[in-house]
């Protein structure tokens, strides 16, 4: 890469870094916090689910405001949005209020991901482009590894506490990206290909169908269903299985963070050029779909910590596998389709903590099981896909 590329993508990486940072604060006192307000495992899974249904409904309209409008504005406009959401959390304490705050949040995610990433396809090439989004993936976990041991760290001061710091935090990174960040296209603002600004949600899908990244769409849905059930009742489940602290929570979320950060700054580039990504996606897949089977026989927290160091392993991996896949395959629509990521995606994160925060208060262990059926359903679908897409290159 150019200096100038390592320039672009570090700004990227650091704006990522503070956005995720900021949210990751709160993850240790999440279980702490729900159960002062006398909520569980229904409303841990409705903090995720009510996020990324906001997410879901916006990330379309999001992906074509990025192909029209610019990267620059949208990135700002998203962290505005998560900052906001912060300090509505701070503010409340009602679980409805709380609910509010999440759904302005996954509004800003909405705008941020998508048009990360297209930035990231803007100035990278073919071959560039599985490092400058496994890059921006590895500061997205550094975030999720540095937040959430302030955050164990600031609970000492309040329950409330991290929350303020995060909503703070989050502010830095949009006065980082309004002073530093410039707009990363190369073709007039509204010269790519978009959809028909009057399409609807449901004609938005339709589109993505006949799309040629469709099957990475439908295995990013179902994978995300599997994965956000297990990550959003994880606090409470080491709270009631091994009775861990907020410091023991935040320990294992900081140490999967650290395996993330270093499997994605050196290896995903590596294995993804010698393997491709088609390899990659099998592997990984069926090694997160081992450790949720093998979660479910965890006989303490360190056993279980083990495993969900090779879950969060694979997910570090797969992510931006993913994401390199669909932008490959999207030519000029780069904001759409990304934005189409982030609804399929979306989907599998409203639906999966929803359903996991209802099975855990019916029994604790069956959000893995449900992690575990959904993991092995993506790999059925990743291996039909390839073999159809052989077939077809083969009668071509």
């Amino acid at each position: 890469m150019t200096g100038d590329q390592r320039k672009k993508i570090t700004m990227l990486m650091i704006n990522m870094f503070i956005a995720i940072g900021s949210f990751g604060i709160i993850i240790p006192i999440l279980p702490a916090y729900l159960e002062s307000i006398n909520q569980g495992g229904t409303a841990a899974g409705l903090f995720i689910a009510i996020f990324a249904g906001a997410q879901f409904i916006f990330s379309p309209i999001a992906g074509k405001w990025t192909d029209q409008y610019g990267r620059r504005k949208m990135i700002i406009y998203g962290l505005a949005g998560l900052t906001l959401s912060m300090f509505i959390f701070y503010a409340s304490n009602s679980i409805w209020v709380l609910y509010a705050s999440r759904a302005v949040g996954g509004i800003g995610c909405a705008m941020l991901v998508p048009a990360i990433f297209a930035y990231i396809a803007d100035i990278t090439t073919m071959e560039q482009r599985a490092k400058g989004n496994s890059l921006v993936s590895a500061a997205m976990s550094l975030g999720i590894v540095v937040g959430p041991g302030i955050g164990g760290f600031l609970a000492g001061f309040g329950l409330k506490f991290p929350i303020l710091v995060s909503a703070l935090v989050s502010l830095v990174s949009v006065l980082f990206s309004v002073l530093l960040l410039k707009e990363s296209k190369t073709t007039p603002i509204g010269a790519t290909a978009e959809m028909p600004p009057d399409e609807s949600m449901v004609r938005k899908i339709a589109r993505s169908v006949k799309m040629p990244y469709f099957i990475p769409l439908i295995i990013t849905l179902v994978m995300s269903f599997g994965l956000i059930a297990y990550e959003s009742v994880i606090g409470l489940y080491l709270d009631n299985q091994f009775q861990s602290s907020a410091k023991d929570i935040a320990v294992m979320v900081t140490a999967t963070g650290v395996v993330s950060v270093i499997v994605q700054l050196f290896v995903v580039d590596k294995i993804v050029n010698r393997y491709g990504e088609k390899s990659v996606l099998n592997v990984f897949i069926a090694v997160a779909a081992a450790g949720f089977l093998f979660s479910l026989y965890a006989s303490s927290y360190s056993l279980f910590f083990i495993i969900s160091l090779f879950i969060f392993l694979s997910t570090s991996i797969l992510r931006p596998v993913l994401n390199t896949l669909i932008s490959k395959l999207a030519g000029n629509e780069q904001g759409f389709a990304m934005g189409m990521n982030n609804a399929y995606m979306s989907i599998g994160n409203v639906l999966g903590p929803t359903l996991a925060g209802l099975l855990y208060d019916v029994k604790i262990t069956y959000p893995f099981i449900l992690g575990f059926v959904l993991l092995v359903i993506t790999l059925f679908i990743t291996f039909t896909w390839q073999k159809r897409s052989l077939k077809a290159k083969a009668v071509i």
